[in-house]
């Protein structure tokens, strides 16, 4: 008698029945596809979703980082569009230096796909950034024993045509690395986050996507807060009739800088842009062109701040003197640092820069009670006041221990009991 697959084919030994494989897991039973949801794929081992679709004939895979359906499926045609692009073709890095100085030319630089409109400080800073990365880059793949000065001229045009002429992906994370390396130890931390952000776009722009960009796995270096350490009002005063007395030819034009970028606030950039025509004495306001133009879409941004008395007294004074023209320049001169240096050498404090006297008029605004959402509006702050209260904390601790001492209560305070060898510490 023949055995069937219902019978047993060992003497005391069953059959196991053949079950039916579930049509919707491949061969090897790893992945789970589903019917209704074309190219959608779930990795069984781990419940990860995957987009899975051909790129020239051949198939390939993407993780949809989730084990959620409902998440996979709204993520499933944003990844297909990406896995079928065209991937853009890889070019060297002189072609993405080129496009950079371009785009930073013209005034525009892409961020998060958008144009942004770059001031023209920042185109300068933006073209000197790219400028020391291009030199550090060569002495770093090409002279790491010796530096730019030591090369003759012969030599440097030589090391920049030969990293021009280098293929954008031969820049390796080991190459990015040893840049970080000998780089941040000759510049601060800004100026090195800001030429890490220049060599990234180089790079995409020579065509390396963020995922192969190696520019990307160099972490940015933290910046540390510096002190601000300001002058007494008293010095501050003999600084001003330093610079006044000091004898030389635009003194009174450079006491007269010191004190409007004291009463306002304004950068340097900003108070050389300052006309006339932009006092308005009958609403007793000052319009400030402002050189930060980051958000504006139209890249005109202005600013009102009132007009503070010792503000009001110093522009009254100086229309008197001078009898302006509405187009006039407010401020004759356009910067006062060596007289502002050999003043504070003489009084003995820290050494000033255009930028400390912002800092001495936020410090004085606050000092004074202005509230930090007013005054971030006066300085130009678009963050209603969060890098105010970040900066200067210590002047808000201080400002709070004296609103503290204000406080008075109706009953008097109990007098402390008097005991033998009472120590207040042992008693908390």
């Amino acid at each position: 008698m023949k055995a069937t697959t219902t019978e047993t084919t060992t003497a005391g030994t069953k059959s196991i029945p053949k079950t039916k494989r579930n049509p919707h897991l491949s061969k090897d039973g790893k992945w789970h596809s589903f019917p209704k949801v074309p190219n959608l794929l779930q990795y069984v081992m781990s419940g990860t979703y995957y987009a899975r679709t051909k790129v020239r004939g051949k198939p390939v895979r993407l993780s949809l980082e989730t084990d959620v359906f409902t998440t996979a499926k709204l993520r499933l045609p944003d990844k297909l569009k990406e896995l079928r692009k065209p991937k853009a073709e890889v070019g060297t890095f002189g072609d993405g230096r080129i496009k950079y100085e371009a785009e930073t030319r013209n005034g525009y630089t892409s961020r998060k796909k958008r144009l942004i409109k770059l001031a023209p400080l920042s185109i300068t800073y933006r073209l000197r950034c790219l400028e020391c990365l291009v030199r550090s880059l060569a002495e770093c793949l090409y002279f790491p024993n010796r530096t730019w000065k030591e090369l003759s001229e012969q030599i440097r045009k030589d090391a920049l045509d030969r990293l021009d002429s280098m293929k954008a992906s031969d820049i390796t994370k080991k190459v990015c690395e040893a840049w970080q390396t000998r780089y941040s130890s000759q510049y601060s931390a800004s100026v090195f986050n800001n030429t890490l952000n220049t060599f990234r776009r180089v790079l995409e722009l020579a065509g390396l996507s963020r995922d192969n960009n190696p520019a990307y796995d160099i972490g940015r270096m933290d910046i540390l807060e510096k002190p601000i350490r300001l002058p007494r009002a008293e010095q501050f005063d003999r600084i001003i009739s330093l610079v006044e007395s000091s004898g030389a030819a635009q003194a009174q034009d450079c006491a007269d800088l010191i004190r409007f970028l004291a009463f306002t606030g304004t950068r340097i950039s900003e108070a050389k842009q300052a006309v006339w025509s932009d006092v308005d004495w009958q609403e007793n306001t000052l319009q400030i062109h402002s050189v930060k133009v980051r958000g504006a879409h139209d890249g005109n941004v202005t600013r009102v701040t009132p007009l503070n008395p010792a503000l009001k007294q110093h522009l009254e004074r100086l229309r008197h003197e001078q009898k302006p023209q509405p187009t006039d320049r407010i401020c004759v001169v356009s910067e006062c640092q060596g007289a502002l240096t050999r003043a504070c050498k003489l009084v003995g404090c820290k050494r000033l820069t255009h930028h400390d006297l912002r800092h001495y008029f936020v410090t004085k605004c606050l000092q004074a009670g202005v509230d930090v959402f007013t005054l971030a509006k006066w300085v130009g702050h678009r963050d209603n006041g969060k890098l105010l209260l970040k900066v200067y904390s210590h002047l808000q601790a201080e400002h709070s221990q004296e609103q503290a001492r204000k406080v008075k209560f109706g009953a008097a305070p109990l007098p402390l009991p008097e005991l033998k060898n009472y120590n207040p510490i042992l008693w908390l």
